[in-house]
């Protein structure tokens, strides 16, 4: 039997929205005709849901029926890791998690493959536990710290136990494989997410003189940063897509240079990406789809050397550069990596930027996928009939 026959539970941690994770669970769909979906909230649309699974049935978790769930799911972290084994999977040839923090919980037999896809270990339940408990305010902040710090404490214990049966690790760039290895103490086979390279395709008219950024406006994304950096280059033009909670320090730190757009179709994304000079990103990501699927569009990309940005842009220093790299995610860093851009990135040319993104387009990412279960059958004992 091929990997088309195997009949594969994917599943998933959630689906609030349609995001990067997101678009991996659509194309396990797509590799694997005979799965199905399991997830433990689902807040899609029909429309949306039906584009995410081609169609296959999506399971859920008893806890999405809880009263007004999708304001406050995010806190049920402990009665998540029950409800990921409760699903049951063992009428399953295999089952593939899509993780970034309780979907390789899922509990499976001996003679089941189980390939967890890590997104990241979760980071609020790791190195960023820290960063996480002091970010608690409000009334009775001392108490509510107390709470958290002992519920992901329970949290990492149930975490590392899961991974003892998952059969083959993969992470979706070579950070996070460190990052697995530094945190489960296991290697991990990097397969790198799929960009939809067909979608994101050049324009047909010169590049304009702006640059643009676009992304949720949460802290980690630092849209406020890059803001603030472009506003201090009067004689350099921005547009800013996206919106979300950072919305009112993007607005109060916002030079008459800069256009915010608020939140952009995929449409007016592409179109900003085909025509700007460049594509800026302040982020730290686990692997970061925006700033390839800039790339597609023939667009250079300024970006963090850490994280999978490192992996992603080729800096102007490089053969073929798709890219700039800055080091220090500061206004003053930012700065210095768009005053060599405007000095050196004329040495970045369009059709290198496409190639590269190639590298990462959905037909690469199923076949690579599809290897690596069929490689875990075989290391099994297992011929997938």
């Amino acid at each position: 039997m091929t990997s088309d026959g195997l009949k594969v539970a994917i599943v998933h941690d959630w689906l609030p929205v349609v995001a990067g994770a997101e678009k991996v669970v659509t194309e396990l769909a797509v590799a694997f005709p005979q799965s199905e979906i399991f997830t433990l909230f689902d807040f899609l649309s029909e429309e949306e849901r039906r584009i995410l699974s081609g169609g296959k049935p999506v399971h859920v978790s008893y806890l999405n029926s809880l009263p007004g769930v999708r304001h406050y799911y995010r806190y049920l972290l402990m009665q998540c890791t029950r409800a990921i084994e409760r699903f049951d999977l063992s009428d399953f040839d295999a089952v593939i998690s899509s993780s970034a923090a309780l979907a390789k919980g899922a509990i499976t037999s001996p003679d089941q493959p189980h390939i967890a896809y890590v997104h990241s270990p979760a980071r609020y339940a790791w190195d960023l536990t820290h960063e996480y408990l002091r970010s608690i305010g409000g009334i009775g902040s001392h108490l509510k710290r107390a709470v958290a710090h002992r519920m992901l404490h329970d949290f990492r214990i149930w975490d590392i136990r899961t991974v003892a049966q998952v059969d083959c690790l993969v992470a979706n760039s070579e950070f996070i494989r460190k990052r697995i290895y530094k945190t489960y103490r296991r290697e991990a086979r990097v397969i790198y997410p799929p960009v939809d390279t067909a979608a994101f395709v050049p324009g047909t008219g010169p590049r304009q003189d702006f640059y643009f950024t676009a992304s949720r406006m949460v802290p980690y994304k630092h849209v406020p940063l890059i803001v603030a950096a472009f506003s201090r280059r009067p004689d350099l033009r921005l547009v800013v897509g996206g919106d979300g909670p950072e919305m009112p320090k993007v607005k109060a730190v916002a030079g008459p240079n800069v256009t915010i757009m608020g939140q952009v179709s995929f449409d007016q994304m592409r179109e900003q990406m085909q025509k700007a000079r460049a594509f800026v990103f302040a982020a730290k990501e686990d692997f970061g789809i925006v700033p390839v699927e800039a790339q597609a569009c023939g667009c250079p990309v300024i970006a963090l050397n850490v994280g999978g940005t490192a992996e992603t842009v080729r800096d102007v220093s490089m053969d073929r550069p798709t890219g700039l790299w800055f080091h220090d995610q500061t206004v003053e860093g930012l700065l210095q990596a768009v005053d060599r851009f405007e000095a050196e990135g004329n040495a970045i040319l369009s059709a290198d930027c496409r190639a590269n993104a190639l590298n990462y387009r959905p037909e690469r990412f199923r076949s690579e996928i599809a290897d690596c279960v069929m490689d875990t059958y075989a290391r099994m004992g297992r011929t997938g009939a």
